[in-house]
Formats: C-alpha cells, structure tokens, sequence
C-alpha cells in the first residue's frame, strides 16, 4: 500500500479512475443479461436520481451567487466551459474519419459540453497559490449552470446521434436530473447539515453509484457488440485529440486571461477551473442522454478526466515555485512574522 501510494504521489493517477476501468473490464467479462439487465438498468436509474439530488444538497446556491460579485472570473470561465470548449469539440469534426470514428467523435463533442469540476480545480489551485475562494464559486456556479445547459447543448449538437431531443427524453432529463436536484436545494436548509457531517460516507455512495452507471453502461454496449468500433488505432486517435484539446484549452485560460488583465491568483483559478471537466456530472448525464450508447459516450471522459489529472497537477506544483509566487511568499512572511511577534509581547503582559 505505501509503495502504491509513493507511485501516485510521483504519477499522479486517480485511484478511482483504476477502478473505473475495473468496472469496464467486469462489465467486459460478465456483462449483465436478461433480468439482471434490468435490474442494473433500475438500479443505475435510481442512483443517478440519488446522486443529482446529493449534488442539490452540496451545492450552495447562495455562494455560487454571491461568486458574482467577480463577475468577470466567472463569465470567463462559464465562456471557456460552455463556448470555447464546444466549439472546439465541433471543429474536432474534421477529424473524422482520419483520426476518430463517429462514435467515439460523438462522446468527444459530449465531453466538451459537461461543466467543470470544483474539488480538483479547488485542490489545484490551492497548490499554485491562486485565488481559492474564486475557485470555489466558478466550479460551484459552472455546475449549477451545467444542469440545465448541458443537457440543452447535447440536444442541439448531438441530435438524434445523442438519443434525439424527444418528448421522451425530455421528461427523462427532467425526471432522472432536474427533480431530484431541485429536491435536493430545496431541503438543502433541513439536511444540509446531516449531509455535510457524512461527507465521507455519502462521498462512497457517489463513487460507488457512479461505478454503478459505468457497469450498466459498458454491459449493454458489450451485449449489443459496439465495441467493435473502436480499434488500438481509433483509441490512440482519440488520446491524441484530446491531449491537443487539452492544450489548447490549458493555453488559452493562461494567456487569454493574461490578456483581459486578470490577477495572477485569478489567472490560476482561471486555469483550472476554465480547463477541466466534471467527471462526476458527465457519466450520469451520459447515461440519461445516450442510453444503449453510453459506454462509448463516456470513453473520451474518462480518459480527458485522468489526463487533466496528471497534466494540472504539474502546472500547480511549477505555479507554486514560480518567482511570482516566491515573492508573494517573501512578502508575507515579514508580515506573518510581526503578527506573530505582537501576540507573544501582548501574551507576556
């Protein structure tokens, strides 16, 4: 176990991103059939149902308005999360067929529509000294927003390719997403509380829910034998896409944030938060919006997921030991020093 962690503290892969593809690889050798089908196909509707209503509970709405007060942070990251990115996943359509296949290019188009993340972009930004409170509000006001928008943007990018926009899968997304999310805001003032004191306990109900969606997903592509469309070379493609998507993203959130005149802590939170995806929000969403072709919807998510990881937990550790954050540094500790010079001669009188 210390030698597994030492291992991830070097190369930083998120450990349930092992079990994530665990899940595939049971779901590729015992795939669920006939009643057990619908019984995981139940189950994986109850949980995602379960999991939007925790998300209701978590999220504050309060703080996500009170973010707006830096108005222009969190514009920006709501561009770079619900423009930029799309647009770039519809420009990736040129890349069919050369690189991508249609299926696996619909799941990349589908992972440029899925809001950003809080916890990682929260943690990164921490690292790299940015502005964590900003953070917190853009990846906080980017899922509320996330709700409604990526369901809409999947609807009229993705069309009848994503599982068609029909009154059906209408009172879907309504029933499986929106209720249990606004049940969950609304008893926010009563279990708030309760929800927040078993973080720990209730985050293993997310985590294994989610590996639950996964197993429902990936057995009903292996039972419908999709996963003949994607080859060594389509998967090696689409690593490629998205490491250039990644970069780009990564490029513009730095310098174009440069550019509007940002702060360097804003920049940071900028970076971060304006970057990455939800991965959390995404397989739910995918498996409501895609059905039978969830399991390669989510592929490109899971992989951009894990590669964000790997790649901005790098730059976080380089921003912190960049001159500019040594000298914010310098200039806080004489500070920090003469707090803590005023306190030991007020204690000694």
């Amino acid at each position: 176990m210390k030698r597994l962690r030492r291992t991830t503290n070097w190369l930083p892969i998120d450990p349930y991103i092992v079990l994530l593809l665990a899940t595939v690889g049971i779901a590729a050798l015992l795939p669920a059939r006939g009643t057990a089908a619908h019984a995981a196909s139940g189950a994986s509707t109850a949980a995602i149902a379960l999991l939007f209503f925790l998300y209701g509970v978590r999220l504050s709405t309060r703080e996500a308005l009170d973010g707006l007060k830096h108005w222009r942070l969190h514009v920006t990251v709501l561009a770079c999360t619900f423009l930029i990115f799309p647009l770039l996943g519809i420009a990736a359509g040129g890349l069919v067929p050369v690189l991508l296949n249609q299926p696996l290019y619909q799941g990349l188009l589908f992972l440029t529509l899925v809001p950003s993340t809080i916890q990682s972009s929260i943690a990164f930004t921490s690292i790299a000294r940015g502005n964590v409170p900003a953070a917190i509000c853009a990846g906080s006001f980017s899922s509320l927003v996330g709700i409604i928008l990526t369901p809409l943007l999947a609807a009229a990018l993705l069309g009848s390719s994503g599982g068609g926009f029909s009154g059906h899968s209408l009172v879907t997304i309504v029933v499986q997403l929106l209720v249990p999310f606004a049940a969950g805001q609304v008893l926010r003032p009563w279990i708030g509380g309760f929800v927040a004191r078993h973080k720990k306990v209730l985050g293993l109900v997310d985590r294994g829910s989610i590996l639950l969606v996964v197993y429902t997903a990936f057995s009903e592509g292996m039972v419908r034998g999709i996963w003949h469309q994607v080859s060594p070379v389509r998967l090696g493609g689409l690593l490629v896409v998205e490491a250039l998507l990644l970069a780009v993203m990564l490029a513009l959130t730095w310098y174009g944030s440069r550019a509007l005149g940002f702060s360097r802590e804003d920049r940071i939170a900028l970076q971060f938060a304006g970057s990455k995806k939800s991965l959390a929000s995404g397989l739910p969403m995918a498996s409501v919006l895609f059905g039978a072709h969830a399991s390669l919807a989510v592929l490109p998510l899971m992989l951009f997921h894990q590669m964000q990881l790997m790649v901005c937990a790098v730059i976080a550790k380089r921003r912190a030991r960049d001159p500019e954050a040594r000298q914010e540094g310098a200039e806080r500790a004489p500070a920090t020093a003469s707090r803590t010079a005023v306190g030991t001669a007020t204690r000694s009188r």
